[in-house]
């Protein structure tokens, strides 16, 4: 009896009927990730609409459409957490310039006590932080644009309560401590590498004390918290938190950034979370009717500010000009 070729027994109807289920398997497993897909960008786009608050500051598309240098100020409230839910200072001030074209990005620390004219108020002289629960997000956003002589298009707040969480739905960070310490969750030695979950993370950020460099000490594991955030984040390659993740954020972000933008700087400058530099403004004691303050000279502001413009691709300028501050034409 004659045998049946192989190229012919590779088609038999039994055999036909397993590749069109595996085809169809496939085909279902395509559906249901694009309806995965789907869920998660819609959840996102819902949640997002929540956290958007303009404030009086228009979100500006054409700045991050132009490919040019941006400015996005960050700001950590101490509430959320511990028992803490009034509207809080801002004892986090970081501004974030990005440079999408060289994929960089630097973090420039402010101090919470830094003695300051808060624009806009017929007031003394104030700390910086008191801007945000006296007059809102958008007289802060203008007060430190005055201050380092920058154009500053966003703003994203945090509390401490939406930063623990945004930690634990990533599942934890990993930093190498700049010192040794034991301060409520966070037991860290200094110089080895320790996985930290959003709990022992905060606690790590917050812890002052017992740090020879007291606040300025606080902010520069502050950057490194937000360093290996952004590290962490970038590194996600699929859905597969995206709840927990947004369920974080709700509640405990505001922002003038909308969903677009969000998604634009996830698609554009991810790999800028691989290139980041830091600085502070660095600034002397004082107690001024008995309140302790921190008085940056302006040799230090011109500094701060020459690297600012500088990575905004900005002349440098020792003098505020209303003008000066949006070389996009907006």
């Amino acid at each position: 009896m004659q045998k049946t070729p192989l190229r012919q027994r590779q088609f038999t109807p039994r055999r036909h009927r397993l590749r069109r289920w595996i085809l169809v398997l496939c085909s279902l497993l395509l559906i249901g990730g694009g309806l995965y897909g789907w869920r998660a960008w819609r959840q996102a786009q819902t949640t997002f609409s929540q956290t958007y608050h303009a404030d009086g500051l228009k979100p500006s598309t054409a700045a991050l459409a132009s490919g040019k240098p941006f400015a996005i100020l960050l700001l950590g409230t101490d509430t959320g957490a511990l028992g803490r839910h009034d509207v809080g200072r801002t004892d986090t001030i970081i501004v974030a310039t990005i440079n999408p074209q060289q994929q960089t990005a630097k973090l420039t620390s402010i101090p919470r006590d830094t003695l300051v004219n808060i624009y806009g108020s017929q007031q003394d002289e104030e700390k910086i932080n008191a801007a945000y629960p006296l007059y809102g997000a958008n007289t802060t956003v203008k007060t430190v644009e005055h201050l380092v002589n920058i154009p500053i298009n966003y703003y994203v707040l945090l509390n401490m309560g939406g930063l623990k969480k945004m930690i634990n739905a990533v599942g934890g960070v990993t930093v190498d401590p700049l010192l040794t310490f034991h301060y409520e969750q966070a037991n860290v030695v200094k110089g080895h590498r320790i996985h930290l979950n959003g709990a022992s993370a905060l606690a790590y950020s917050r812890m002052r004390d017992q740090d020879p460099l007291g606040d300025y000490g606080r902010q520069a594991r502050q950057r490194q918290i937000i360093k290996a955030l952004v590290l962490k984040e970038a590194s996600l390659s699929s859905l597969t938190r995206y709840r927990s993740v947004l369920d974080s954020l709700s509640d405990n972000l505001q922002t003038n950034l909308t969903f677009d933008d969000l998604m634009w700087l996830r698609a554009k400058d991810g790999h800028t979370s691989r290139h980041i530099q830091s600085q502070t403004l660095q600034g002397e004691n004082a107690t001024l009717n008995g309140i302790d303050y921190q008085i940056a000279p302006q040799s230090e502001i011109n500094k701060v500010s020459a690297n600012l413009r500088q990575a905004l691709g900005l002349t440098p300028n020792s003098t505020f000009q209303t003008d000066a501050l949006d070389p996009l034409g907006f």
